[in-house]
């Protein structure tokens, strides 16, 4: 197993000085950020970049090194992976098939059609896809590009850190999020031969969480079935190769839940400006869940991919409005005559409350013959606007209660 080097990253960052395959991403100050957690926030917009993550500098800097006898690139991958091969074996007249996951985003697979590559869906998990992609390796000039398991990519992926701190040399603190351990391994490996004083945090999502044990026992440990909304994390395990360079150079680990996810995205969304996707979003998560104390430092969170699916994008906002009361599930028991349901909705919507859905119970066994419940799923501008709506039904002598859940 060779070890990532600085020089190695450096031979990286001549390889791939190619704007129409990586580009210098900007970086930008927080100002709520900063006002949120005491430091100086500078946001590292990786998901700026072609595909919209970081995945091309290690796809690229790995197939640049490939012998003349391989013209067919192969890799599995949940979809930042993918697209960062697909676009790169396309630049360089080479041929990809991209294993994912069945459970992977359709927007995630389209896009790395788009770049070229045959896709093919197989297993439930990252690991069930690896599986796979390795069986596609046997034909003559065929090679299997790991996602993070491989020194090209660890090295290409590590061009980031060399980046990042050329735009920000003041750097205290750089927060980087963690699947396979690839980016964190050559960030971390190139900011710490440059400055051994500036802080690495890697941060992973909790349903995939693999760093803090395997750093406790010394070995790469598995999850075997990863479950978070940040899915471009969700590897279920480092490699050897990773964790090695985790050992040496980063400083502390931080794990945070898809809520704390979900209000990062959120919060970057309506603060920032910036459509992230989860596994992009687990460093700001980590800030604005106060897992991180970067009080009077100047930090550095990178926005490792911007991916993320309208289907996940509408689950997160619901949470969060769920999370801030301003999406509410109200329930009105009722003599089941007619009109009920008219009047109930005026006396809703004449206090500015929008009903996005009701239904009708009837055969629940604590519901009287002749009464029924009907369940309004209401839209306001948070507690104080629900419990307005709420005081107002009462008024007219409703019974209502607002799901326990919601509170």
């Amino acid at each position: 197993m060779s070890e990532i080097t600085i020089e190695a990253i450096e031979r990286a960052a001549e390889r791939i000085d190619d704007s129409d395959i990586v580009r210098e991403t900007p970086i930008d100050r927080s100002r709520s950020l900063s006002d949120r957690c005491g430091g100086h926030v500078l946001l590292k917009m990786e998901h700026l970049q072609r595909t919209g993550s970081f995945k091309p500098r290690g796809a690229y800097n790995t197939l640049c090194t490939l012998g003349d006898g391989i013209d067919h690139a192969v890799a599995a991958s949940a979809g930042n992976h993918a697209q960062g091969v697909a676009i790169a074996a396309d630049s360089l007249g080479l041929d990809s098939t991209i294993v994912m996951p069945r459970t992977a985003p359709q927007m995630k697979a389209e896009a790395t059609r788009s770049y070229g590559a045959e896709v093919v869906l197989e297993g439930d998990t990252f690991r069930a896809a690896m599986d796979h992609a390795e069986t596609l390796t046997d034909a003559p000039g065929s090679a299997l590009i790991h996602a993070f398991d491989d020194p090209g990519i660890v090295a290409g992926q590590g061009t980031l850190g060399l980046e990042i701190y050329e735009q920000v040399p003041d750097l205290d603190t750089v927060v980087v999020p963690v699947g396979g351990g690839g980016l964190i391994a050559g960030v971390a490996t190139a900011i710490k031969a440059i400055d051994s004083d500036v802080r690495v945090v890697g941060v992973q999502a909790e349903g995939a969480a693999t760093g803090p044990e395997s750093l406790l026992q010394g070995t790469p440990v598995t999850v075997e079935d990863p479950r978070t909304i940040a899915d471009g994390i969700a590897t279920g395990r480092l490699s050897e190769r990773t964790l090695d360079c985790i050992e040496r150079s980063v400083d502390e680990f931080v794990v945070v839940d898809d809520d704390a996810i979900a209000a990062a995205i959120l919060f970057l969304l309506e603060r920032a400006k910036q459509m992230v996707e989860g596994a992009g979003a687990v460093g700001v998560a980590a800030l604005v869940s106060d897992a991180l104390d970067v009080e009077g430092e100047t930090v550095v969170p990178v926005l490792s991919g911007g991916n993320i699916d309208i289907t996940s994008l509408q689950e997160v906002l619901t949470h969060a409005l769920a999370d801030r009361r301003q999406l509410v599930e109200l329930t009105v028991r009722i003599d089941d005559r007619p009109g009920k349901m008219g009047e109930i909705s005026t006396i809703i919507g004449d206090r500015d409350a929008n009903i996005r859905t009701v239904r009708h119970e009837r055969g629940r066994p604590e519901i009287s013959i002749g009464d029924a419940d009907l369940v309004f799923e209401i839209e306001t501008n948070g507690r104080a606007h629900s419990e307005r709506v709420i005081d107002a039904l009462r008024s007219h002598s409703f019974d209502v209660r607002w799901s326990e859940a919601d509170r």
